[in-house]
């Protein structure tokens, strides 16, 4: 287990050093399309490990490592940001980062590990994994992951606007929902510890309100980073949008779908706890 933490730190390390030389030859671009190039530059270096390792969950911890250094990287500019604002959207997705990152680490157990749903999709793919690996288990995300940090620009760069409700609904909305899936994970690990059968379904605690209290806390975080944004500048484009939508749609329609035809699958119960729950906001009427 260390040699695979330390295999794919050296990975991550070499990533962002990929990136930091591709930022120095791309200064000519808009400040977010630098970070696109080089976000993409980097999860190249990620993907070029996964194939070396025939091993794509080397990209896991991708998704909550990546926002953290892309704040670090934008409070580093010169701009007109208020420092309050900088402050408050950064310990939000501080300790969703670290949340998350750590969360990856308990439940990852090693080289060996490749997430259920890549084992699915390698399967049906056949040869035609590896150049999906690349488009839909890295790039996609990568791409998903950036235009929910685009609000960050507005935030943490450009946005000049005093300090209003707006950063503290934003600050509000983020720290609650990082805290609905530190407490989402800690019931689910301490769930399996104590159950007699994985074939028992969870719904207790924060799970008898809603099937996927985590998703739900993941879609608040990028909603509490376009607040920010909007408090910032005092407006929303397509762009700013983009993200928290995009994040929205993935959980509903995609990964929601997956997981839920999994434990329904595997777990004789899901079926009478799915007609019984909510899917993720508690009293909606859409279960």
């Amino acid at each position: 287990m260390t040699k695979a933490y330390i295999l794919v730190l050296i990975s991550y390390l070499l990533a962002l050093a990929a990136a930091w030389v591709t930022l120095q030859f791309v200064a000519e671009y808009h400040i977010m399309i630098q970070v696109l190039i080089a976000d993409v530059v980097a999860t190249i270096i990620i993907f070029a490990f996964s194939v070396v390792y025939k091993n794509s969950s080397f990209y896991d911890a991708y998704w909550s490592v990546i926002p953290v250094v892309i704040v670090g990287y934008l409070m580093s500019l010169q701009g007109d940001a208020e420092l309050i604002r900088q402050l408050m959207l950064a310990l939000v997705i501080l300790l969703w980062g670290f949340r998350l990152t750590a969360n990856w680490a308990y439940t990852w157990s090693g080289l060996d590990h490749v997430d259920w749903r890549y084992v699915n999709l390698q399967a049906k793919a056949g040869i035609l994994w590896w150049p999906l690996s690349f488009t839909g288990v890295h790039l996609l995300p990568t791409i998903l992951v950036f235009l929910g940090c685009v609000p960050m620009y507005h935030a943490l760069v450009i946005g000049s606007h005093p300090i209003n409700g707006f950063d503290y609904l934003a600050l509000a909305i983020g720290l609650i929902s990082v805290w609905l899936e530190f407490q989402s994970d800690r019931e689910l690990h301490r769930f399996r510890k104590i159950r007699s059968s994985s074939a028992e379904v969870l719904s207790t605690g924060l799970w008898s309100m809603c099937r996927h209290p985590n998703y739900l806390g993941e879609i608040g975080v990028w909603i509490s980073v376009l607040l920010f944004g909007y408090a910032a500048v005092g407006y929303t484009d397509y762009w700013m949008l983009s993200g928290a939508v995009s994040m929205i749609l993935l959980f509903t329609i995609v990964s929601i779908p997956m997981i839920e035809k999994k434990l329904t699958e595997d777990k004789p119960g899901y079926a009478d706890y799915k007609a019984k729950s909510f899917s993720l906001i508690p009293l909606s009427k859409l279960r």
